[in-house]
């Protein structure tokens, strides 16, 4: 193969597969507390590799993060990174978020996609003009389960038994690939249809309401509950926590979102207003 043979080969094959410029930034990749500034560097690079830009960090240990040497050609992304105090925070502006880990040490609480059936759910996501957050824990750890309440799927990287965790940056790089080698950037289509589409928000082709939303509607929803008297106290967080996961399986549009937001806060303006009840005033 001459040089010209090469080139053209190069030109037209080898990066064929990355997403197109408008897909780029509608996919965050989102870091939760992050310990490591080494590992941040390491998840940007692999970030610049397959030509993704919008890195969000969720209250990181170390301060100086963004001057991680690791982060070879891929300054600009870390420069321009957000940050953020909390994980609903982030991912607020998403109408698909995916958690990522292994189920080695957890108990799902939805769906689980393998890392192989990731890109169909991502390629009509972003078809249908959502945005779509990646969302990747500490490397101790992983994402907790309070994490994984303001995520639609979970996806499972697989990995052996014998060393089930995978370093950040790792992480990163090879859900970028996967995602990179399987959508379609010149239509958005996926190379392969995927079973989960039927238990998520991809499945439909109406807006899909922002986490930020849900968010929203869980809390006057809550606040109904406790206006109520719907249960104890000391049931608030798992309520909390329940009702998030609740809202995130049922795949509402931007419009369903707003009819049942609306129809809590009259719900929660008549109980205000409401006489108290006998037991509840002695």
């Amino acid at each position: 193969m001459n040089r010209q043979t090469s080139a053209h080969f190069k030109a037209t094959n080898y990066n064929k597969f990355l997403f197109a410029e408008a897909q780029r930034d509608s996919l965050d990749v989102v870091l939760v507390t992050p310990r490591n500034p080494l590992n941040i560097g390491a998840a940007a690079r692999a970030m610049a590799n397959f030509g993704f830009r919008r890195l969000a960090v969720v209250a990181p240990f170390a301060p100086t993060w963004r001057e991680a040497r690791s982060a070879v050609g891929a300054s600009e992304v870390l420069q321009n990174a957000e940050k953020f105090a909390t994980l609903g925070e982030a991912v607020a502006g998403a109408t698909l978020v995916v958690g990522t880990g292994t189920l080695t040490y957890r108990k799902p609480e939805q769906a689980v996609v393998v890392l192989p059936d990731l890109a169909p759910l991502v390629a009509q996501e972003l078809a249908r003009g959502g945005r779509v957050a990646m969302v990747f824990g500490p490397e101790k750890h992983g994402l907790t389960r309070e994490d994984l309440s303001y995520c639609h799927i979970l996806v499972e990287i697989p990995t052996d038994t014998g060393q089930p965790s995978m370093n950040l940056g790792q992480a990163v790089a090879v859900c970028l690939y996967e995602l990179a080698a399987r959508v379609d950037s010149a239509g958005g289509d996926a190379k392969a249809e995927s079973p989960a589409l039927q238990s998520t928000p991809a499945e439909t082709s109406a807006s899909a309401a922002p986490s930020g939303r849900l968010d929203l509607l869980a809390g006057v929803i809550e606040e109904a509950m406790q206006t109520a008297g719907y249960s104890p106290r000391t049931m608030q967080t798992a309520n909390r926590h329940d009702l998030r996961l609740l809202l995130r399986r049922l795949a509402l549009s931007e419009h369903d979102t707003r009819r049942i937001l609306g129809l809590f806060r009259r719900i929660l303006w008549r109980l205000r207003r409401a006489p108290a009840r006998d037991d509840e005033s002695r």
